[in-house]
């Protein structure tokens, strides 16, 4: 029996054009899963998908096999790929954690260069360290060399006039709203062209 003939077996096409093998979920428990997510309501879902609610509510209910037309509009209205219906999320059910972080409530990290506040702080294990940072500098010699970790880095500007170095590239003067995004082991540094103090937004990936 081949691979295409054992229906407990679903290819999934991977972005290298490689394929994948994966045991199939419950389509009816993953389109209602995903719905859920969403808050939307069976009309709301069905609309977003372009099909009647009968249809979705068939489909939910295991009652009908849709067709890959129908998988198709299901995947586009939930916004995900068709793999993606037949595949469980990473890491199973969502955890749900959730922390916020007042104004001015961040933990203070105060340096010669730049004034950190860290925020998330009520979370332990995160995918991302964000914090606002109130830039000090005013030349590329006040910093002790580059700076350089593990990881990716964005940065947005929320006040003021920065520049910022990197080690392969030449400097870019940034305003507010403007925006960057680098690989963080390459050597980088920030300092502000504003009479003031300029502040940026940076989150930076710990994985």
């Amino acid at each position: 029996m081949s691979d295409l003939s054992n229906p407990s077996i679903i290819r999934i096409a991977r972005a290298s054009g490689e394929e994948a093998l994966a045991v199939p979920v419950d389509l009816a428990e993953r389109v209602r899963s995903l719905r859920k997510e969403k808050g939307w309501t069976l009309e709301q879902a069905a609309q977003a998908a372009g099909m009647a609610r009968s249809t979705l509510s068939k489909i939910e209910n295991a009652q009908m096999s849709p067709t890959y037309d129908a998988l198709k509009k299901l995947a586009v209205g939930l916004g995900i790929s068709v793999p993606q219906l037949f595949t469980p999320p990473k890491g199973g059910a969502p955890a749900g954690r959730l922390t916020t972080t007042r104004a001015g409530e961040g933990e203070a990290q105060v340096t010669t260069t730049y004034e950190h506040e860290l925020l998330a702080g009520g979370l332990v294990r995160k995918a991302m360290l964000p914090y606002r940072a109130r830039i000090r500098a005013r030349r590329f010699e006040e910093f002790d060399g580059w700076v350089r970790h593990d990881g990716e880095e964005f940065l947005y500007v929320l006040t003021g006039v920065v520049r910022l170095y990197t080690e392969f590239y030449a400097p870019i003067e940034m305003k507010r709203g403007d925006s960057a995004y680098y690989d963080a082991s390459m050597g980088h540094n920030v300092i502000s062209l504003s009479p003031e103090d300029a502040t940026i937004l940076w989150v930076t990936s710990l994985a």
